[in-house]
């Protein structure tokens, strides 16, 4: 009796000790660090990193060089060595490299080779920056409605019906000149897309169709706006080199942006909310723009802009290439001036080799296009309203035939940067405007490891000194498995790279409270039992199967609890919800298994009149 077999105990020591192992650079700690990286996203080729490796050997304070997945971290010894540090590389290795804040642990060699990591730590641990954005749902819906305006648009051209086709609202208008042709022009319009909901009406000037996206079509185009702004802002974080950014979904329209280490909110907003994208538009000869500004409307065909200075420039309407038809964007120099490098898709590059033969010793302009939000005073209210800004950033003359690969001029090496970075992370599909922003400094994120620390530890002193003097030797029983209970879990979260929040710490404490709780059962059983008369092996054996039901069913509906967070909370309730779980995990391991193992080695098979309990 009260006797587990050999290998129940070789698997539980297993286990135990895997799980020492995997916690264990958790001990160790992390220094400062800078990582180096490509602009580009590429690996750092051998040249490359030979190059940043001589930059770092004149810099002081290094306390480590590590080649890491085609990057370079650079460990100092203090925060100070690593922000002089950081500014010297910039300067040195010039705009075409990354140069990235971060923290890097002091794992050692032999556990790194095991591939094994301390716990990922959340933004209010670790320090960094917080944005929380809102995705402009209208302005995708209404992006769809002029893609459909200017297919109906065509499609009626090719048909020879004469139209007027316009957006207003949330639905599509064509208006035809000939009522006759009302019923073959809805035929044509339902043929394109048989999920809009068509509505045919006779006005004075002659016949209208109005069409609407279906609720299916609205809320399949706002998902997949807010997936594809999802994986633009994953683009334009990599690109900025954050190391174990988060980029997540909150909720039916926002998104949740954390970059541990980034201390400059200002500059990661520029690139992260920016919905910068471009367009490229043959200027209007012949035409006076400075006539056409001072009259305020621009001749039939043309559209008037302004450029960098403030100066009026007349583009035709129509537009040759667009922002999301370009492949890819690279910073350069051209003839000693920064220039953008731009690949485009085949749709693209076929449009630019039509317009550029068509047109040459003719000036094509391109146009920035960025859209804000602004706060405004209506009827006594603030209200927040869409602005578009398209500015002229560049005026050249078509010299040649070119298709898919040109350049941009006339920007500064800053402007040159951050074009190519947005254009090569890809347009957002709709606006994004932030809603809440927080900056975490180091030494805030440091003061919350140590008071969640020093919480942890006061709570598990105080439970192991409870547990010994009230249950003697089963109390200690009990500590020994609170302890590993606890070095199991941080196991887990090293394991699975879950990260660590304050609200998990807050789930660490709570776990070290809970993790006694089935001992509690346990023992109690075990007392009732010795005082019904029965045998210590007896009372033992019995503590341990009759409290096993109701410690599983506590855990368990506990454990759905945690579920139910983690499936509907967000930021700090998941992370809260996972440390919940993976502790109730551990607890259930340590409080029945180790803890009866360790009984049955100390108490299994003597026999004894009274028991420590």
């Amino acid at each position: 009796m009260n006797r587990y077999p050999v290998s129940a105990n070789i698997a539980i020591l297993l286990v135990v000790l895997f799980g020492i192992l995997v916690a264990l650079p958790n001990v160790f700690g992390e220094d400062p660090a800078v990582q180096v990286s490509r602009d580009t996203g590429m690996d750092l080729s051998p040249a490359e990193l030979a190059r940043v490796e001589r930059a770092v050997d004149a810099l002081p304070g290094v306390v480590a060089a590590v080649p890491d997945a085609g990057r370079l971290t650079v460990r100092f010894a203090s925060v100070d060595d690593q922000l002089r540090a950081s500014d010297q590389l910039r300067q040195d290795l010039g705009a075409n490299y990354v140069v990235a804040l971060t923290l890097s642990p002091r794992t050692p060699d032999f556990l790194r080779a095991l591939g094994l990591r301390p716990m990922s730590l959340g933004l209010d641990l670790r320090g960094g920056v917080h944005f929380l954005f809102e995705v402009d749902m209208d302005s995708a819906i209404r992006q769809r409605l002029d893609i459909y305006a200017e297919d109906f648009s065509r499609i009626l051209r090719d048909a020879r019906i004469g139209r007027s086709v316009e957006v207003v609202g949330d639905q599509v208008s064509v208006r035809l000149s000939d009522p006759e042709d009302a019923a073959r022009a809805e035929r044509l319009i339902r043929e394109s897309d048989r999920d809009l909901e068509i509505q045919r009406r006779t006005t004075a000037e002659g016949a209208e169709i109005l069409v609407r996206m279906s609720d299916e079509q609205i809320r399949e185009r706002q998902n997949f706006a807010l997936n594809q702004n999802i994986t633009t802002l994953r683009n334009r974080v990599n690109e900025l080199g954050v190391a174990e950014p988060i980029v997540q979904r909150q909720g039916a329209d926002r998104i949740v942006v954390q970059l541990p280490g980034v201390q400059d909110p200002a500059q990661a907003e520029r690139i992260l909310g920016a919905t910068a994208t471009l367009e490229f538009r043959l200027v209007c000869d012949g035409e006076n723009a400075f006539e056409a500004q001072r009259r305020g409307r621009a001749p039939i065909g043309c559209e008037l802009f302004e450029d960098r200075s403030g100066n009026p420039v007349l583009l035709r309407r129509r537009t040759i290439v667009t922002g999301d038809q370009l492949v890819d964007a690279s910073q350069g120099f051209s003839e000693g001036s920064p220039a953008v490098f731009v690949r485009l898709d085949r749709r693209g590059a076929d449009s630019m080799l039509e317009t550029t033969r068509a047109n040459l010793r003719r000036p094509m302009a391109v146009v920035f296009v960025e859209q804000r939000r602004e706060t405004v005073e209506r009827n006594g209210e603030q209200v927040e309203v869409t602005r578009e800004d398209r500015r002229v950033i560049n005026v050249a003359t078509i010299q040649g035939v070119f298709s898919s690969n040109f350049q941009i001029t006339g920007l500064d090496v800053l402007e040159a940067r951050d074009l190519a970075l947005l254009l090569r992370a890809g347009a957002l599909a709709a606006p994004i405007f932030k809603v809440e922003e927080r900056t975490v400094g180091p030494s805030l994120g440091q003061e919350n490891i140590d008071r969640g620390m020093m919480a942890i530890a006061i709570g598990l002193l105080l439970v192991v000194i409870f547990m010994a003097m009230y249950y003697r030797t089963f109390g200690l029983i009990a500590d020994l498995a609170v302890l590993l209970n606890l070095v199991l879990l941080i196991a887990l979260m090293s394991l699975l790279q879950a990260s660590l929040t304050l609200p998990g710490i807050a789930g660490i404490v709570l776990t070290v409270g809970m993790a006694v709780d089935a001992n509690v059962l346990i023992n109690e059983r075990i007392r009732e039992e010795v005082r019904n008369g029965n045998s210590p092996q007896a009372s033992i054996h019995a503590g341990y199967e009759k409290a096993f039901s109701t410690i599983a069913d506590a855990n368990i509906t506990t454990f759905i609890a945690g579920l139910v967070l983690f499936v509907f909370g967000t930021g700090p309730i998941k992370g809260f919800a996972v440390v919940l779980c993976l502790g109730i995990l551990t607890s259930m391991f340590t409080a029945i298994f180790v803890t009866r193992a360790v009984v049955n080695l100390v108490y299994g098979g003597r026999r004894m009149e009274r028991l420590p309990v």
